[in-house]
Formats: structure tokens, C-alpha cells, sequence
């Protein structure tokens, strides 16, 4: 992960759906066979899921604690937490007081007395990013965190942080966590080199772009197959289908799934460490970690790549 030290392996699960469409019983048995299947690199943030009617955030992380807790496996996991979203009034942004009040939030609510990668879930214009930065290299030097990591950031913005961080010898952003899937490819026009340049890991989310990869929405009919069905309206356009039919077609080589082969794509891709996706069910999540025994041939990586460019890009 960047320069961190911190090793991963090539895929993360999201964790947002813990508290959400996932209850902790479910999660349980999801991270046992995440961990079990030799991946330990889980992602979440305080504000999952302040959007579930009752909640009002840190469900997520609460329930990774609670497992975290009756497994005893602390140290065989890398757990990454995102801070700034909106948790209540006054309750948001990087500022160094906020930051010091939500890492003590994160930390007991995740049962551990430190995070791995602790990221900043947006951009702060609000906050100079040397009291930021400060901020993080004092709960590194703490021990409090390990690494930290930028959410969300532009390429400007995070090459002024870089900046910031040389001049005034503090933590750098080690990764950084923007969306990138075969459909949303907005990274590769400055983002992504900037990451090649600088040695920084890019975990993505939206993998699957909401789960339009999966090839389960094919039709406006289908958008009311899950809760999330109205956020892929968007990619039921010509380019989405010309991505799903070369995603058929290379699924089909492998004897995989659209799913497996769009997160094998990822990985092929510069700079990226881990893509991120969630799951709701056994054997949709084994379905996800295949990806990570599949090494695309470069006759499929172009097909994949090609088609994703070829129309309306």
C-alpha cells in the first residue's frame, strides 16, 4: 500500500453493506471466509450507514469490532476507516480537533487500539491541509494509526498535499481510494499516473459500479432486482452494454463470472493494490475472490479495455 510497508492482498472487501443489507450475524460469516480464503485487507469508514432509517453511523465499524473482538485476529487483518463525512451536527471535515475527537470514535468502535489506514473520506477546503497533515503524523508517531490514505481527492489536490507533506516532513497520503471500474474510468486522465509517479496504491471502489458488472442488470425491468437497482440506471446506455457483452464474452473464456473477470481487470490495471466490493452472501463473495487466481491474457485485457472506450467515452 504505497510506501506504508503495509502488505495486502490483491482484493478488499467493502464494508459498507455491514449494518446496511448485511446483519452481523451474515458479516460474521463473511469475513470468516474472506480471511479464511487468505485476503485481509477490509474496508470501512465511520459514516457506514448513516443513509439505513435508525441509524446514525459507526454501524459498520461496530460490527467488524465485535468480530474482530470473538475472533482474536487483530493482528492477521488490515483495516482501513475513512473520516470527514457528515456524522451529525458539527460532526465533520479534517480538521485537527474533529480528526482527534472521530479516531477515538473509530478505535472504540472497531475494538482496537489502532488503525492500519485511516483516510480522509473527502477533500476539506475548508481546512489547510498542513493542520490535517499534522494531525495524521501525530497519531501515526502515537501509534494510533499506521498509514493514511486520501478518498475522493482531485489530482491537484492531492499533489498539494504531497507538497505539503515533503515541506513540512509529515505523513503523505499512501493511498489513495477514488471510483474505478470498466465503466467509470475518469482516473486514467491524470489521477492514476500521478499515483504511478508517486509510488501511491490505489484500493477503488465502486469495482463493480454498483453492481452493474455483475451482468444482473441487463434492462430498466431489472433495476428492481436489490435496493441499489436505481443507482445503475445510469449505465443501461449503449457504452455499458458494449462493456457487458466484451465482459460475456471474456467470462466465458475463463469459465468465470462478469463479476470476477471486471475486479480481474482492476488488477491489471497501473498502480492499483486492491478494487474494493462488497457482498451479501457466501457464495456471491467466493464468486468475487476468484478474481484473484485469474490472470488475464492480453487479448482479453484489450477486448475489455477496447470496448469500455469504444463508444461515448
Amino acid at each position: 500500500m504505497g510506501r506504508s510497508g503495509i502488505q495486502v492482498a490483491p482484493f478488499a472487501f467493502g464494508g459498507n453493506v455491514f449494518g446496511w443489507t448485511v446483519n452481523e450475524s451474515m458479516a460474521f460469516k463473511l469475513l470468516d471466509e474472506f480471511t479464511r480464503s487468505g485476503f485481509n485487507l477490509i474496508d470501512t469508514a465511520d459514516v457506514y450507514s448513516t443513509w439505513v432509517s435508525g441509524n446514525k453511523g459507526g454501524e459498520s465499524e461496530t460490527i467488524i469490532g465485535q468480530w474482530l473482538s470473538r475472533r482474536n485476529n487483530r493482528k492477521d487483518v488490515v483495516i482501513a476507516t475513512k473520516v470527514g463525512k457528515p456524522m451529525g451536527p458539527g460532526k465533520l471535515g479534517l480538521s485537527g480537533k474533529y480528526i482527534r475527537h472521530a479516531v477515538e470514535d473509530s478505535l472504540k468502535r472497531l475494538q482496537t487500539d489502532y488503525i492500519d489506514l485511516y483516510q480522509s473520506h473527502d477533500d476539506d477546503p475548508h481546512t489547510p491541509m498542513e493542520e490535517t497533515l499534522s494531525t495524521f503524523t501525530d497519531l501515526i508517531k502515537e501509534g494510533k494509526v499506521r498509514a493514511i490514505g486520501a478518498s475522493n481527492f482531485t489530482a491537484d489536490r492531492l499533489t498539494l498535499s504531497l507538497e505539503v507533506s515533503k515541506a513540512n516532513n509529515y505523513a503523505r497520503y499512501e493511498t489513495l481510494q477514488p471510483p474505478y471500474n470498466l465503466y467509470d474510468r475518469s482516473i486514467e486522465k491524470d489521477l492514476q499516473w500521478l499515483c504511478v509517479k508517486e509510488g501511491i496504491g490505489i484500493i477503488s471502489y465502486y469495482a463493480l459500479a454498483s453492481g452493474f458488472l455483475t451482468g444482473k442488470y441487463r434492462s430498466e425491468q431489472d433495476l428492481n432486482k436489490s435496493v441499489r437497482g436505481q443507482g445503475i440506471k445510469k449505465y443501461l446506455d449503449l457504452r455499458g452494454k458494449k462493456i457487458l457483452t466484451a465482459l460475456d464474452e471474456v467470462s466465458a473464456k475463463y469459465k468465470s463470472s462478469p463479476a470476477t473477470i471486471a475486479l480481474a481487470w482492476l488488477m491489471t490495471r497501473p498502480a492499483v493494490v486492491a478494487p474494493i466490493a462488497s457482498a451479501t452472501k457466501e457464495d456471491q463473495l467466493k464468486d468475487l475472490l476468484m478474481s484473484a487466481d485469474i490472470n488475464l491474457d492480453e487479448e482479453s485485457i484489450r477486448m475489455l479495455s477496447g470496448e469500455a472506450l469504444t463508444v461515448g467515452r
